[in-house]
């Protein structure tokens, strides 16, 4: 039975917080814990969300929703928003084998930094407007589902490296139980959280993944520990602009 100690599994891998030497795991601890990952990624949003509404009290919606932006990027190390960068220099790659080399390249080219900054931006906007609006909920919801992009992903998809990654982690290693229990534990915070929008958050996020899962077997022939990093991203941020345009 899952306790304590697989939350801070999870936790571990989604965030940079100092959770104990129990939070370190192998790779089928991980496989077990991530069912959870929704769970941490209410955590998140509720810090996040939480400071975007007390900035909002006093600052512009926008740059409430920028220092709500930047906190979450500190409790992650900013490993989703790497994630997207890397992935969306790699779709410039000439074939699959220079797509995955300039995936490992520190070096931050045009298309990532596109992406990156547009996704900072549209994020912050909806945060801030959310925020304006006191919708916690939706904040909360949002990056919930975001989370559980990761268990389709290593549920159904190979690992396009042959060496280590990140993504090895998880790809072929997320059980059928884990991913329906993380799935079902997802649309339950969103409905929790956000009511009848709910539901219409996590359709988004499940179509945000299912197209950068689609990309990536299509360009890599598989999965990578960005690729899960972009797929987070994205939904998240899908979700909150959904969540903006529902609650206007």
């Amino acid at each position: 039975m899952p306790g304590p100690r697989s939350l801070a599994v999870a936790g571990a891998f989604l965030t940079r917080l100092p959770l104990g030497p129990g939070a370190s795991a192998d790779p089928d601890a991980l496989a077990r814990a991530a069912f959870l990952f929704p769970l941490v990624g209410a955590a998140i949003g509720l810090a996040v969300g939480a400071t975007a509404l007390g900035l909002a009290e006093v600052l512009p919606a926008f740059i409430a929703g920028l220092l709500a932006v930047a906190l979450e990027l500190a409790l992650t190390g900013a490993l989703h928003a790497d994630g997207l960068a890397d992935s969306a220099d790699g779709l410039g790659g000439r074939d699959r084998e220079h797509s995955l080399a300039i995936m490992r390249d520190h070096t931050l080219g045009t298309y990532g930094a596109c992406a990156l900054g547009l996704d900072l931006v549209v994020k912050a906007a909806a945060i801030g407007a959310l925020a304006e609006g006191e919708e916690l909920g939706a904040i909360v919801a949002a990056l919930a589902i975001s989370r559980a992009a990761a268990l389709p992903l290593g549920r159904y998809l190979p690992y396009a490296r042959s060496g280590a990654g990140t993504g090895r982690l998880l790809s072929g290693k997320v059980g059928t139980g884990s991913f329906l229990l993380g799935t079902g534990l997802a649309l339950a915070i969103a409905g929790a959280a956000a009511g009848a929008a709910g539901t219409a958050l996590f359709a988004c996020a499940v179509a945000a993944t299912a197209v950068v899962g689609l990309l990536s077997l299509r360009h890599l022939g598989g999965i990578t520990g960005d690729v899960m990093g972009a797929a987070i991203e994205l939904s998240a941020t899908l979700a909150l602009v959904l969540a903006v345009a529902l609650a206007g």
